[in-house]
This record gives structure tokens, sequence and C-alpha cells, in this order.
């Protein structure tokens, strides 16, 4: 007897089987499990960072998790997970490289290859960072800590490492120009650098308001503002158009801390600070002022209130109708405490210099949430071209503004429009429209449903390309590179109901989910109460491509997606009664797609459950009153509705429907007349949420027994029958003698319950209406049951006497919520369960044993949320679909299932093809120096990054002298230390002078031969002088050309005798000289090493 069989499989607990004997054929084990994640759309609600590349069109979307949204264009997405589920505070793209860096809050600095979808390289900083920024088209790094620090890293693609390289920022050096009296030690806040400047200029800002620029190539400060010992030359502006200019002679920079910094300017000439009292300054950063220093600054503010908002976040672009004098600065904060959070935008004109500063327009944007992040940049694609701003709000809310829409609200002086964003088009909508239920179908890639599905789609994707939410305006981003296989077949699909009716379904074969259909209610056609109500339940027939659609006030839509054409007629069905139904047809356009056959409202109830029975014409629904109705989908007409299958009128929870003639696998068509038998058994299985369970006549609607009646408050959640068992000789076998001792069945897991028993409440045995006998692979199949508490299973051998026996029941550790079905090689392996806390536990057929166990945050980062069961949906391959906020994620549970084709489906994030063509382009620009004599193809790459012909990038410049630069610490060039070309010049004895002055005669004629020997000076010196030399004999007239002289004989002897003995003075001076010298350094040594001492018993905070 079956129930025997798992009697002994969970008695045995503590009794494993030998190694060597292998687990029953189609059960699950732990090897068998390897969880991750296929896809993932939509915007994390713990969006926080966002990072743009301009020349690839990618945006990349950081989290407070640790994860990271990559997002392109045509539906290309992908989430990289850091091991740590920490935030980021900073996130930068390695433009038109292909990698992305980010900085977590515990200071890991991580490089992550986009073609991998992994960290390729990571470096732990010791210090807390409070500033990065990556030098645009180079893999160099500046990176500012929370002592003044500022380093420079290097990420090499070759070799994959980031290493940090020699050369850094003295402080020492900052704080001389600063006119410090101590080495600067305050947090660096900002790090940016100049454009123009070929990379060798860096803006560093520090929280106390300094302000430096520093030359890498010359190792020195060029210019300082924000010095409160300077004196401040400039004026006050306002946010209004009729503001006047104030002198700035009271501006306190004493304690003004920065908040946020951006260059106002293409040339790096004007700085935009924002500050922690909401003031805003711009200080001129020009290389013309040469007079006596200063701080050259303008002031803005944007209220006149005493307290305000920080300045937090600012960003800059050129206004190109202002022809270069002037620009748009986008500002979150600086207004009034207590003040509607919105968007600032000015519009700024400096054509009568930076001294005459004017605002000429603001306007307001408003949040559709709290203020998260924003990005503005150039974008150039096939869709749009121009500026761009990315607005991200929170939870999750990712909007767009164009240059064009935001002229237009800048013009509107009053202010009283509102511009639309172009909202973020996500691949599947879950908020708006909010999404209600959702199923995953896989398809047979053989069958004709699949086959005409798949020549749909591919000849949708042969036309022009849609957005994902199929709007007119189209979202400006383009990164990335479709996946494109040759032997593309429709294989599943994705189908969703939303709460205004309508229902979605997207081609799900591939991880980029690509829309087919938009199944919308029409409730403008018909007067039909409910037509546009949330659907609340589907069946998908994917033999027949029927799909059956229920909603909220008890309405079923029926669809067939291929193969039919309605001829524009939709029959409703609008009430039944003992004369029959009553039909009413309604004449509607529809074109090629999927044809709207028929609806029924007959019951105004929500539809809880729908199931077709495969083999005939039939679709069996639950109401949430508790009724059953069997629907003849063939003629259109209701066979039946039951009264309330409960005394509590609990909703209908699970349906199944078995013939007992026609074979499960059997493909005909429902709405063949030929394919029932009027005389079939259909036997209908109906469960209540209060788990009583019923059996019925599927032709009659007869009660043919109550199997099981409410227990103890218990909450059913899905019934399965499975029909294809384990064969005996499959299951553990049985231990010699046949009996199992009671004691045995006491050391099992106290979660696991064995019984053998009636089921009969109150001692009672159930009424049974009528009898009929079904088919014998029915009668020996197993009924699992799944409440909130517990898993219970049943045999079905004893239901022709109207009970069922049950084998097995298994206490749940948490509330369970929903429950799926695996398979392995086309049979029921184990069960799948989703816990309210989150919690994902897999439980192996037969014993229900624990295989493996998961949960949402950590897989997907989640947490559970109230109502999060009603879109999860599987296939029996392990692919689950789970929705959570703006997020849709599609895990895969088996190791050994690989259905979606990864890696080869997955698109690619970096176009190495558009990467190879801008480089040559920039390349092709810095060589002759004008765009027009770059080719017409390459140059139209690059028309993004230019707004207006004044307009110089960044990307253009050369920056291959940087590695000279950083490659030595300050002050040790290569340029300093000498080259292999480079002349050494060595010094003659005689060109020494000590404590004499200096006295510079012209060159006579004999000096000006005398450097035209090839000797050196110090061959000269030491002529004659080693002890090597033999003695060489002279002619006379060698003697005489040597030394002649005007003068008798002996006075020439005496003159070299003078010259002899004024040579021995100095030597004498310069050995005294370097042994004073090295006095002093052993003197200096000592007095380090004593220093060094003292200093290592102070705390850090004594320095």
């Amino acid at each position: 007897m079956f129930a025997r069989k798992f009697l002994q499989k969970s008695s045995g607990a503590h009794n494993p089987p030998p190694p060597t004997a292998p687990p029953p054929r189609g059960c699950l084990v732990a090897e068998d499990l390897e969880p991750h994640i296929v896809t993932h759309c939509g915007i994390p609600s713990t969006a926080s960072l966002l990072a743009f590349d301009p020349i690839q069109c990618l945006l990349a979307v950081g989290t407070l998790d640790g994860r990271i949204k990559v997002i392109g264009g045509d539906n290309i997405e992908a989430i990289l997970a850091s091991p740590k589920q920490l935030p980021f505070k900073n996130l930068e793209f390695m433009q038109n490289q292909g990698f992305l860096v980010s900085i977590s809050n515990e200071n890991e600095i991580q490089v992550w290859d986009l073609d991998l979808r992994q960290p390729a390289s990571s470096l732990q900083w010791e210090s807390n960072i409070t500033a990065f920024a990556i030098l645009h088209g180079t893999g160099y790094m500046y990176v500012g800590d929370e002592y003044g620090m500022v380093s420079v890293l290097k990420y090499s693609a070759d070799e994959g490492k980031l290493v940090q390289l020699p050369y850094y920022v003295p402080t020492d050096a900052l704080a001389e120009a600063g006119g410090l009296s101590s080495p600067i030690d305050y947090p660096v806040v900002g790090l940016l650098s100049q454009p123009c400047s070929r990379g060798t200029r860096l803006l560093i800002a520090f929280s106390n308001g300094l302000l430096f620029l520093w030359d890498a190539s010359e190792d020195r400060v060029m210019l300082v503002r924000g010095n409160k010992n300077l004196p401040v030359e400039g004026n006050t502006v306002g946010d209004s158009l009729d503001a006047s200019h104030d002198e700035l002679s009271d501006l306190e920079l004493d304690g003004k801390e920065i908040s946020s910094l951006c260059w106002a300017s293409t040339d790096g000439s004007v700085l935009a600070v924002g500050y922690v009292d909401g003031d805003i300054l711009f200080w001129d950063f020009s290389d013309g002022q040469k007079g006596k220093p200063s701080n050259h600054v303008v002031k803005l503010q944007l209220s006149s209130a005493e307290k305000r908002l920080p300045v937090i976040v600012m960003h800059w672009c050129l206004d190109v109708s202002r022809k270069g004098s002037g620009g748009k600065l986008f500002i979150y904060g600086g207004d009034i405490i207590g003040s509607d959070e919105v968007l600032t935008m000015l519009g700024l004109d400096w054509s009568s210099g930076m001294g005459g500063l004017k605002c000429v327009g603001r306007a307001d944007l408003t949040l559709s949430g709290s203020f998260a992040d924003m990005v503005l940049s150039p974008i150039a694609s096939s869709r749009q071209s121009g500026m761009f701003l990315f607005l991200l709000t929170n939870p999750g809310q990712l909007q767009a503004y164009d240059d064009t829409s935001l002229a237009s609200l800048m013009s509107q002086k009053e202010n009283k429009i509102s511009v639309p964003p172009l909202p973020y088009p996500m691949a599947v909508p879950t908020m708006d429209p909010h999404m209600t239920v959702a199923t995953f179908a896989a398809l047979n890639v053989n069958d004709k449903t699949s086959l005409a599905l798949s020549e749909i789609v591919l000849a949708a994707k042969a036309r022009t390309p849609r957005t994902p939410s199929g709007e007119s305006t189209q979202w400006p981003l383009t990164g990335g590179v479709p996946s494109h296989l040759d032997d593309y077949k429709l294989e599943r699909l994705y189908m969703a109901g939303y709460q205004d009716g309508s229902v979605r379904i997207w081609d799900a074969t591939y991880p980029c989910l690509s829309l087919i259909y938009v199944l919308e209610p029409k409730a403008n056609v018909f007067d039909i109460t409910g037509v546009d109500a949330s659907v609340t339940a589907f069946c998908f027939c994917s033999k027949t491509s029927y799909l059956a659609v229920g909603n909220e006030c008890g309405m079923v839509r029926l669809f067939k997606l291929v193969g039919h054409k309605s001829g524009g007629t939709v029959e409703i069905v609008t009430n039944t009664d003992k004369k029959g139904s009553l039909l009413v047809a309604h004449h509607l356009h529809q074109e090629d797609g999927p044809q709207w056959l028929a609806a029924f409202a007959f019951l105004n109830s929500p539809v809880c459950t729908l199931q077709f029975v495969q083999s005939t014409r039939r679709l069996a629904v639950g109401f949430k009153c508790g009724k059953v109705a069997m629907l003849n989908i063939g003629v259109l007409s209701v066979m039946f509705v039951t009264n309330s299958l409960s005394d509590s009128g609990s909703p209908i929870k699970s349906l199944y429907v078995k013939s007992s003639s026609a074979p499960t696998n059997s493909k005909s068509d429902p709405t063949d007349h030929n394919s029932i038998n009027s005389e079939d058994d259909l036997i209908l299985c109906a469960m209540n949420k209060d788990g009583q369970t019923n059996l019925l006549d599927g032709n009659t609607g007869k009660i043919l027994a109550s199997c099981l009646r409410p227990q103890k408050n218990p909450t059913a959640i899905c019934m399965h029958i499975i029909e294809d068992c384990y064969e005996i000789s499959e299951t553990p076998s049985e231990k010699p003698g046949g009996k199992v001792s009671g004691k045995e069945k006491h050391e099992n897991k106290s979660h696991i319950i064995i019984a053998s028993e009636n089921h009969s409440p109150n001692g009672e045995q159930n009424a049974i209406t009528e009898t009929k006998l079904v088919d014998q692979g029915f009668v020996n199949s197993l009924f699992l049951m799944c409440s909130e508490d517990a898993l219970h299973l049943y045999s079905l051998k004893s239901l022709p006497q109207g009970s069922l026996e049950r084998n097995m029941e298994v206490n749940l550790p948490r509330p369970c919520c929903w429950m799926g079905i695996l398979k392995k090689d086309g049979r029921e392996c184990a069960v799948l369960l989703l816990y309210k806390t989150g919690h994902i536990e897999i439980r192996s057929f037969p014993n229900l044993e624990v295989v493996g166990e998961s949960s949402l945050p950590s897989l997907l980062r989640w947490n559970f949320k109230p109502n999060m069961e009603k879109t999860v949906c599987s296939d029996d391959f392990g692919h689950v679909v789970l929705v959570n906020g703006c997020e849709v994620a599609i895990l895969s549970l088996l190791a050994s299932a690989n259905g979606f084709r990864v890696p080869e489906s997955l698109p690619l994030l970096h176009d190495k093809v558009l990467a190879a063509a801008a480089d040559a382009t920039f390349s092709h620009i810095s060589a002759h120096k004008k765009n027009h004599d770059a080719p017409k193809f390459l140059s139209n790459i690059i028309k993004g990054f230019r707004s207006s012909s004044e307009q110089k990038v960044d990307h253009v410049q050369d920056f291959s002298h940087l590695g000279n630069i950083f490659s030595n610490p300050p002050y040790l060039k290569p340029s300093d230390i000498g080259g292999d070309d480079e002349k050494i010049v060595e010094l003659n004895i005689d060109d020494i002078e000590i404590d004499e002055p200096v006295v510079i005669l012209p060159l006579t004629e004999k000096d000006k031969k005398e450097k035209k020997d090839k000797r050196t000076d110090k061959e000269k010196l030491f002529d004659g002088a080693s002890s090597d030399a033999q003695p060489k004999t002279r002619t006379v007239d060698e003697i005489k050309s040597k030394y002649r002289k005007a003068g008798e004989t002996s006075a020439i002897a005496s003159q070299a005798k003078d010259k002899l003995l004024e040579r021995g003075e100095k030597l004498e001076r310069i050995s005294q000289r370097t042994a004073e010298l090295q006095d002093g350094a052993e003197n200096f040594a000592s007095m380090a090493h004593e220093l060094a001492k003292q200093m290592e018993k102070r705390k850090w905070w004594n320095i």
C-alpha cells in the first residue's frame, strides 16, 4: 500500500539507506539546486545614486543594499550585486571603456566589468573616502579622504588590477599656498578635473571652504579661493529677474562649509559652489588674474530667508542660445526650510563678464517623491539628441527631461504650467498600472501555438522597434547590443493582469522580456458593468492558445491568441436561469492578433480561480462567494453554477478537473464539437480557503463527496494532485517483516506526523450524494494540500468510499503564503514554498524533507510585502517569477536547468564597435583640431558632446602624458631626475667661489678657444694629477706655446706658483665645508630619531 511506503520512509529518517543506493527516480537532492537570478526588470526601490556614460548611452543606478542596475535601450537591463549589502556613496563610469566604479560605505572601491557582469578588481581604502572623481576617457581616479589627502589610482584593463600610484597632492604645499601655518587636515568634499587642461589640473575643495587649483605637471598650486584672509571682490545676485547687484563687503567666509560644487563654464574658468547655509558662490578661476591675490566671487541666493536648506546637488550645462555667455544651473536645495521639495532650474547670463552675472529665468520642477539624485548629460542617438536631465526620486522612480521641455518651462514667466517628464518605460509595468495577478506559461516549441506565435514575434521584431510602454515619445537611452540567436522559437510566455482590466503578454524565451500583446478592456465599446474591473485570475491553455481572464466583478473574458477570426463579433453571456444562458452579440473591430471571443458575466462575485479541462471544451470557474461554475466554451453557455461549497461562504482557492475517458495529453481544440462525448465522466475537485474539499460531477455540478471538512482555523493556500505517482519499487524498501515500531515513529522530526487513517470530522462518515468510478490512474494519485501552517498529503485510494486516506502531515516552521511544484524528468519531484517572512523552502517527494533553503533578502535583496504572493508564479522547470514594487525578477532554482540559454542569450552592455568608432573619432579630432576634417560617419558620434561650436569636450584631449606624471611622487618627475639623452654638466673647481663676490667678465678670445676643447673642466682641473700618469717628454715649442706670457721667465714661474697655492687653498676650504655639512647631517639624524620615538607614544588625535 502506498501509505505504508511513506510511513517507512519517514520512520527510517535516522537509518539512512547505504550511500550506494540511489534516490527514487524523480526525487530532488541538494545537488540539483542552484538558485540564481536569470533576469531583473525595473528600478529598485532602494535606488540612491545615478551615473551616466554619454558615449555608450548607459545609465547606472546604485542602491542602498549593494546592487547596481545598468539600463540601456530596447529593454536591455542588468543587475549587479556586490557581495556585501552596503549602500554606495560613489558611482561613476569609466566612460567608453566597459567598466563601472563603485565605492561602498565601508570604503571598498570596486571596478565592475560590464561584459562579465561581475567585479573585475577591488581595493579596500584605509581611510574614509569623502570625494571621488574619474578622469574621463582614462583609467585614472582621484580619491580624497577625511584627512585632506588626495591620491591617484589607476585601473589597467589589460592586467585587471586597480592599483594606487605613487603620485599624491602634498597637503603642506596646499597649506603654504593658502597662507596656513599647518598642513590642511580638513576632509576633501570635492574633486573636479578642470576642463581643457589635459587632465593635469585638479580642483580640490575642502569642507572648510578652501578651494585650490592644483597643477600636477608643475607640482604647484595655481589659484586659491575661499581663503578668509584674502579680500572679497564681487557682488550678490538674486534669483529674481529684476534683482540688483549688492556688494559683498559683508561676506563671511570663516566657517562657511561646502556642500556641493560644479564647473559653470566649458573652459573651467567659473566654479559654482553650494554651501550648507544655502548660499551659492561663483568663483573666478581664470588664469588672467595676475594682480594681487583676492577672492573673485559672485553670490547668488534662491531665497532671502535667514534659514535655508543646504545646497545638496548642483549641475550646470551650456545654454546654446546665449552663444557661450550663459548656461542653466540645476539646483536641489538652497530654498527656505519647509518649502515644497522641488528641483530649481536657473537661467544665467554673463555676457558682460562674470561681474555682471545675472539670473534671466527660473523654473521649479515639482518632484513626485523625495529627491535621490540627478545627472545632466548630452545624448546623441538615432532616437533623441540634445541635453537630457535624468531625475531619480524615491522609491525607485526614474524620469527624464529633454532640453526642449525644459526650455518651454523656462519660457513661462509666471511658471503656471507643468511639463510632463518622460517616465522610465518599464519592460514590465507593475505600479502604473498596478499589477494584480500574473502567470508563467511554458510552451511546447513544436506545437502549432508556439510556432505561430514565433512567426508573429519575429515579424514584430523586424518592424520598427517600439518602446515597452507603447508611447510615441521614445526613451533616450540606446546603450547595449541585443542578443540575436538564429534558432529562435517561442518557449515561454509571461502574462500579467492589471487593476485597469488590461492584460499584457511578453515573450519570456530569453532574459530580455519582449512585449507581444496588450489586451485592453475596451470599456467604452460595451455598456456592461465591470468590463474594466481589476483582473483577479488567469488560465492559459498552451495547446490551444486559449486565455481566460477573470476580474473582480465576476466577468470571465475569453481570448484566443492565434488561429482564429471572430469576424468582429463578441458574444456576451449576461445571465443564466432554468431556460439557459442569455447571449448578446456585440460587433467589435479587432485588428490582427488575439481575438476576444466571449465574455461571461452571470455572477456578481470576484473570480478567484480558473481551470481549463485540457481534453475538452470546458472551463471551471471558482468565485469568492464559494460557488463553482462550469462553462462550455464551445457553444458559449453556462453548464451549471453550484451553491456555496462552504457553510461559511469561504472563497474557492483551487480547482482541478479530470476527464475519465480522454487522455491527459490530448491536443483537441476546445471549440471542436467532436472533441468530447457528453457522457464522459468529469471529476471536479474544489478546495475552499477554509480547507474544505469537495468532489463534484463535472457535467452536472452535483457533489459526489465532501472529502475534507474545515479544521480549526486553517487557511488553505493551494492544492495539487500528483497523477504520476512513484512506483512501489522506486520508493525505499520496507524493513524486514514489514512492521514499523512505535518507537521509530516517535524518533522522527517533531514537525512530521505519520498517520494512516480515514479523515472524517467528528468520527462520522461523509455522505456521498453519488458515486462514480473514475480511471485507476486518478484513484492511485496523491492529493497535496498546502495551508499556512502545514502540508497535508492524502491518498485517493479511498475516494470511492467518500474519504481521503491521510499519508503524511508536515508542520511548517513559518506561515506559508504560496506553493509551487517542481518537476524533474517530467514528474513531480518537489514542492516549492514561499513564507511570509521571505524565506524560500524546497521539499522533496516522497517524504517532503527539506533539500534546499534560501530567502528573498539573500537572493534579491528584497523584503516580503503584503499581497506579494498574488503575483508569484512558476513553471514546472524551476523558474519562478516574483514582483516587488517596481521590480520583476525571474529565478532559476535547478542547477541543470538553462532554459533561458544564459550567457549566450544575454545582451551586451558594452558596445565595442561604438567604443572603437568613438576612440577613432577622438583621435582624429585631436590630430586635426577641427570637427569638419573628421569623416562624416565618425563626426555624428560626438554630436551629442557639443552643445554648440564654442563648447569644448574633454574627450578630445590627449592624456598620454599622465603616465609619466603619476608614476612618480610629486617633485620627482623624470624631467627633474634627468633622462639618458640629457648632457651631464660637471663643475670645474675654478668655477667655485667661496665667500667671495661673484665677478662676471666678458669672454676673451682665449676663453672662447678653451670652450671648444672636448675635455671637461674636471679633466682640465686634474690634468697631470693622476698617480698612474707617466711622464711625457715635451719639446721646447710645446712648452712655449702653453706657458708663453708677456714678461720675463721668472715672472711666469712666479705666476704659476701663485695659481698652485690658490688652488690648494680652495681645496682646503671645500674640505672644511664638507666636514661641517657632515656634522650638521649627523645632528639632524639624531634629532629626527629622537622625535620619532616621542611621536610613537602619542595618539593619532594628538597629532
